[in-house]
């Protein structure tokens, strides 16, 4: 999953691209001059599944409108974004840039560089002191809202056990992954009294797995996982699985404010351990990505669009596959 960073050079060098060509991808006749320009995406890392299913989405989008579009993977280095996002001010021809910043304090500097050059800046999920506008993800109300729904499980399934151990595993590392955290908790403690809440930091399917996995040791105990992402919830749900808890067990629930095409396969199993299915659709948000980007680098007005998530259940899954 993962993409290769983009290294650009300091002025309007072409690019050297180090991985895959999806990295910086361009127009059919970007080389002939033909484009209007350049746009750029920047999410903090490719090793979340939704990110990638939008970039997809978001390249035809934005080459058909006649921009070039570019990406990178900074990996989580906030070091790494902030060099690539100098390197895009400094190409000359990007016309508009949206991300989502490793930390926002440390984007904000960059942030002003790319408007005192003219380039308006969007966020994506969540805002910062200098963007334009953004495609909006409420993190908090999301959590709140998959919380809830957990919580309401575990009352109606173990209203009489004095204590339900759930493991929440976390991204706190973003502003974004903390209130997303913070709803889930905060869900999942109103609607079940009875709920103690483990916060288990991780982001990536790995770490989700490894937290989950040293935690069931700990506490073998806990029947219900939440993650703040669709990878980490499904390295839990993974470790789960290795545990010897079978994929239809009725004692057992996992969830997250996201889903995935892997995810919905395990929604869709009868009776799944995966009860708790939410999504903020890949294609939805990348076409309110494209659209602004779009619109920002035409010179056009933009204003914050928000975008929540919705609950997936058997009977609509369908309506949600990423093809």
């Amino acid at each position: 999953m993962k993409i290769s960073r983009i290294v650009a050079a300091a002025a309007a060098a072409a690019l050297a691209v180090g991985g895959l060509a999806a990295c910086s991808s361009s127009a059919p006749n970007s080389a002939k001059g033909d484009t209007k320009g350049a746009v750029a995406m920047s999410f903090a890392g490719m090793d979340i599944t939704i990110w990638n299913d939008q970039l997809k989405f978001m390249k035809p989008i934005v080459e058909e409108a006649g921009y070039e579009f570019l990406t990178h993977d900074p990996q989580w280095d906030v070091q790494k974004q902030v060099g690539d996002w100098e390197a895009w001010i400094n190409r000359g021809d990007v016309k508009a840039i949206m991300g989502f910043p490793v930390q926002t304090d440390a984007i904000i500097p960059v942030t002003q560089k790319a408007e005192a050059a003219g380039i308006p800046v969007l966020a994506y999920a969540t805002k910062w002191d200098g963007v334009t506008a953004g495609v909006i993800v409420d993190a908090y109300a999301d959590g709140f809202t998959v919380g809830t729904a957990a919580g309401e499980w575990i009352t109606e399934t173990y209203p009489d056990l004095d204590e339900v151990p759930v493991g929440l595993v976390a991204d706190l590392t973003s502003d974004f992954g903390s209130a997303k955290a913070k709803g889930l908790k905060e869900g999942v403690e109103k609607s079940a009294k009875n709920a103690k809440v483990y916060e288990l930091p991780g982001i990536s399917r790995d770490e989700g797995y490894s937290a989950a996995n040293s935690h069931l040791i700990a506490v073998p105990e806990t029947k219900v996982w939440l993650g703040t992402s669709n990878d980490n919830a499904q390295g839990a749900y993974q470790a789960l699985l290795d545990s010897g808890v079978a994929k239809d067990d009725p004692e057992y629930a996992v969830g997250s404010p996201d889903a995935t095409n892997e995810t919905l396969d395990i929604i869709g199993i009868p009776d799944s351990i995966w009860r708790l299915g939410f999504i903020v659709p890949a294609k939805q948000l990348a076409e309110e990505n494209a659209a602004m980007l779009i619109a920002a680098a035409n010179g056009e007005s933009v204003s914050d669009v928000v975008v929540p998530a919705q609950r997936v259940t058997p009977e609509n899954i369908e309506s949600f596959y990423v093809k």
